[in-house]
């Protein structure tokens, strides 16, 4: 019996290493470059081959159609623990996330669906059976995979994914410029010393992985959470009006200060922390990993400095959002259809119809992101000059657009 068993088993993986040699015989003609990278790989290593994760179906050129695209759940037939973390995180929800944007269908297919634009660093979202079926029915048929935005095939190197530059195609631009901040601040540069080798390889030096994927843990998730609101209420009573006022501005809260529908879609893509338990949890998560290096009373310190940045901000932001709103009441500015009662729709994005409203646009997404964002990760330059002080001139700019409004309405 055993000698049977032996014999099946030795003749499925000859049948296995077979089908392996099959695929890299082709493709060294075809694809030469993916054969290489499976080739250094620990997949290759391990004798995981092409139709562990494509399957068999495909075995020339006449069946390429049948080729299966991997999914995290195939991915999690060997790194289970990973996959369930990545699906507790954000990074898990970025698909829903964009999708939920009020404005996102009317971009073009090629920067959603096509993952030019918004869709190619929200494409580490997860997405149902139907979503994955929609999308290639309209002709986005690859690059839907969450894991390789990290792990690049067809290495699905670890070592690259703990590098900061693998955060970098995202992380960077107009409303999350994490990547410029982090690179050149103190713990960016100590760690491009280190790679560079001027630092010595045990030389403390802090990267993207090291604060937002502790230990290796791929439920990313931080306290504040994107948008830099949460609940409940700060107990600070202009704090209150302000992060309200923005509330209503991401439609969130109506006009009485009462929760809409769209509090289901902000818990559903975890863009915000909902309760203090929530948000404690993650702050206490940061400061236990920050004391690996700092004492946690300047920990502590530090990150209220954030805070604090936060309410700076919401205090201009807010001023703002009431000017527009009051040109709604008055009738000097139309608002736009869809427009969360007389409130600007903040999230609308370029969509915005008029000056003043993409003014106030940029003013949120840009500006206010990167005053909080450059305070919380130590780039003083990104939090006063590309983000504080620009609140300031946009909110000049609002008031006079203003003014001018209402002179030529009379």
């Amino acid at each position: 019996m055993k000698s049977k068993m032996l014999i099946l088993l030795t003749m499925y993986l000859f049948a296995g290493m077979s089908n392996a040699q099959n695929c890299i015989n082709c493709h060294k003609a075809v694809t030469p470059q993916i054969v290489s990278d499976w080739q250094i790989s620990k997949h290759s290593q391990n004798d995981v081959d092409c139709a562990v994760c494509h399957g068999s179906d495909h075995n020339s050129g006449s069946n390429v159609a049948n080729v299966k695209l991997p999914t995290p759940e195939t991915c999690a037939q060997c790194h289970d623990t990973q996959v369930t973390q990545y699906k507790k995180g954000k990074h898990s929800l970025g698909w829903a996330a964009m999708k939920a944007m009020p404005t996102a269908h009317m971009q073009p297919m090629a920067l959603m669906d096509g993952l030019k634009g918004c869709g190619g660093c929200h494409k580490i979202g997860d997405k149902s059976t139907e979503e994955l079926k929609q999308l290639k029915e309209s002709g986005s048929k690859f690059g839907h995979f969450a894991c390789e935005s990290c792990h690049t095939r067809h290495t699905f190197s670890a070592e690259e994914a703990r590098q900061p530059q693998a955060c970098q195609t995202c992380h960077q631009g107009f409303d999350h410029p994490q990547w410029e901040m982090y690179s050149s601040s103190k713990h960016g540069v100590r760690h491009n010393l280190k790679q560079l080798g001027v630092l010595s390889k045990d030389a403390s030096a802090p990267t993207c992985q090291t604060c937002h994927m502790s230990k290796g843990d791929h439920e990313v998730r931080t306290a504040w959470g994107f948008l830099a609101v949460r609940l409940p209420m700060p107990q600070d009573e202009q704090w209150a009006k302000d992060r309200a006022t923005i509330l209503k501005a991401l439609g969130v809260l109506d006009p009485d200060g009462k929760p809409t529908k769209l509090v289901d879609v902000v818990k559903a893509a975890d863009v915000a922390r909902l309760t203090e338990e929530d948000w404690q949890k993650e702050r206490n998560k940061i400061i236990k990993i920050c004391g690996d290096c700092h004492s946690e009373n300047l920990v502590k310190a530090e990150l209220q400095k954030g805070d604090e940045m936060i309410r700076q901000a919401d205090r201009l932001m807010a001023e703002a959002i009431n000017i527009v709103s009051e040109l709604y009441k008055e009738g000097v500015l139309k608002k736009a259809e869809g427009y969360p009662h007389a409130y600007p729709l903040l999230l609308t994005f370029h969509d915005a119809p008029t000056v003043i409203e993409q003014k106030l646009f940029v003013m949120f997404l840009e500006h206010r992101m990167r005053t909080f964002q450059g305070a919380f990760h130590n780039n003083p330059d990104y939090s006063l000059w590309y983000g504080w002080s620009e609140m300031v001139r946009d909110l000049s700019e609002i008031k006079e657009l203003a003014a001018d409004m209402r002179r030529n309405k009379h």
